[in-house]
């Protein structure tokens, strides 16, 4: 059955719970936890990105998340709390959404980068 971007989108935000800046700081604090940026390493570079995240596209999120493939990245761990961001929210949520698929749990979307209050690093 063909789908649409639209609906795409509202299926991964009815996977992955949308959560505010100050819910993931919190989230932070509390330790095991996967800060994923899913952006472009081009708008990485030009602003910066939430401190200690870990900037994956979202191109390469399922290489990267599969402890299978011989891109895996060992930041991965189903374990951890992932929360994810990108520009403005929808491909964090595509993300997540994938995230869920691939048997993360504990996954959450923060939106934008534009949204986030806490600490950056160039």
């Amino acid at each position: 059955m063909a789908t649409n971007v639209k609906q795409m989108l509202e299926a991964a935000n009815a996977a992955v719970p949308k959560i505010t800046p100050d819910q993931a700081a919190d989230m932070i604090k509390a330790g095991n936890t996967l800060i994923l940026d899913v952006r472009d390493a081009p708008e990485v570079a030009t602003s910066g990105k939430v401190a200690g995240a870990l900037n994956v596209s979202r191109g390469m999120l399922e290489f990267r998340a599969d402890p299978e493939s011989p891109y895996h990245d060992k930041s991965f761990d189903k374990g951890k709390t992932v929360i994810l961001y990108c520009a403005s929210g929808g491909r964090s949520a595509l993300a997540g959404k994938v995230l869920k698929d691939m048997g993360y749990e504990k996954v959450y979307n923060v939106g934008g980068f534009k949204d986030w209050t806490g600490a950056v690093e160039k």
